[in-house]
């Protein structure tokens, strides 16, 4: 019997832990998202900043670390290139990050894995009442 409980404990623990790995790599995915984002805000408002100079302006541009002199003539193709780029990154991670979502969805239900201070149906409201403040201290707690 015990073990059967030893084999039952490890097969636990690996689907913790595949299921931990799954979350990791959603976050991942929407910190890049995010970094992405913030960098297209960035060259959108220099790209603004640009068209507005005259062409034959003499402008600074870090790559890798070196600051470069260019002309904004030289530089803004460039930016105008990295933009449609990250554009297009932004809409691949988000592809793969609803994707990842749907996976650990998924892997959520197969392995009946519930997660402390997650809003599940009407057995939810009924201790969200009765325990508010244990609630908040036991947020994203993995119970399987």
């Amino acid at each position: 019997m015990s073990n059967e409980a030893a084999k039952a404990q490890i097969s636990q623990e690996k689907i913790v832990a595949q299921f931990q790995q799954l979350r990791n790599e959603q976050r991942n995915l929407a910190n890049s998202l995010n970094t992405l984002e913030m960098d297209l805000r960035e060259h959108k408002t220099v790209i603004e900043t640009l068209n507005a100079a005259d062409p034959d302006r003499k402008c600074f541009r870090l790559i890798g670390g070196v600051l470069c002199e260019r002309t904004v003539k030289d530089v803004l193709p460039q930016l105008m290139d990295n933009k449609d780029f990250i554009a297009k990154t932004i809409s691949t991670v988000t592809v793969d990050l609803s994707k990842k979502g749907v996976e650990l969805n998924k892997f959520k239900e197969e392995h009946n894995i519930k997660i402390r201070g997650e809003q599940i149906g009407t057995e939810a409201n009924k201790s969200a009442d009765s325990d508010n403040a244990s609630k908040s201290e036991n947020r994203n707690v993995l119970v399987s």
